[in-house]
């Protein structure tokens, strides 16, 4: 495992060097413990899923660390990777966004405890914003689950990976004009199970 490129990866880097459907077969070779594969994984999804968890805990220092996390267990849980279910990377970019709110949740524990720990008074602006993000970002991910499989794959990718609507209609292999439709309609449905007018 190497920490190259991890912060310098654009969200679109790759895009030109394979389908999505090569990157599921990078997937299974991983999983049988191909290290070049990996690499080449790495090289591909690193950028995007460090951007995912940037959104997520703002810090940089914090986001590589837990992005080195994420591509350690892509290597090490490769095997577990159903093409069936969605793409590869949709597969990655959900660990990522798992790991940065699991981080969230860490960092609000260690403070909670810490806070009462405390004899006096500690300021708790932060911790309040981390437990407000860490349960709007649960909210979403209850929301995100009650969309199509489609509908979720395509918003993952354009709003947590960072990819454009054309980029994720080449990840995907479909139409530009399905990959909008799909949004549109899936974004209409997250606003309604959040109860939020946009």
């Amino acid at each position: 495992m190497h920490a190259r490129n991890i912060r310098a990866g654009r969200p679109d880097s790759g895009l030109e060097e394979g389908t999505d459907q090569d990157l599921d077969r990078l997937i299974a070779l991983v999983a049988r413990g191909d290290q070049a594969a990996f690499e080449q994984v790495y090289d591909r999804l690193a950028g995007p899923a460090y951007g995912v968890i940037r959104r997520v805990l703002r810090d940089p220092a914090q986001s590589e660390e837990v992005a080195q996390e994420v591509l350690l267990e892509v290597w090490r849980a490769a095997s577990r990777f159903d093409a069936s279910r969605g793409s590869a990377a949709t597969w990655v970019m959900t660990i990522a966004h798992r790991r940065a709110i699991d981080r969230v949740r860490s960092e609000t524990a260690a403070a909670q405890r810490e806070h009462r720990a405390l004899p006096e008074p500690i300021p708790v602006d932060e911790v309040a914003e981390s437990v407000e993000a860490s349960l709007e970002a649960e909210r979403v991910r209850r929301c995100l689950d009650g969309l199509t499989e489609l509908q979720r794959e395509s918003i993952t990718l354009a709003y947590y990976g960072g990819y454009t609507y054309p980029q994720v209609a080449a990840l995907l292999g479909t139409a530009l004009g399905t990959i909008k439709t799909r949004i549109r309609d899936g974004l209409i449905r997250l606003r309604d199970c959040m109860g939020v007018s946009w």
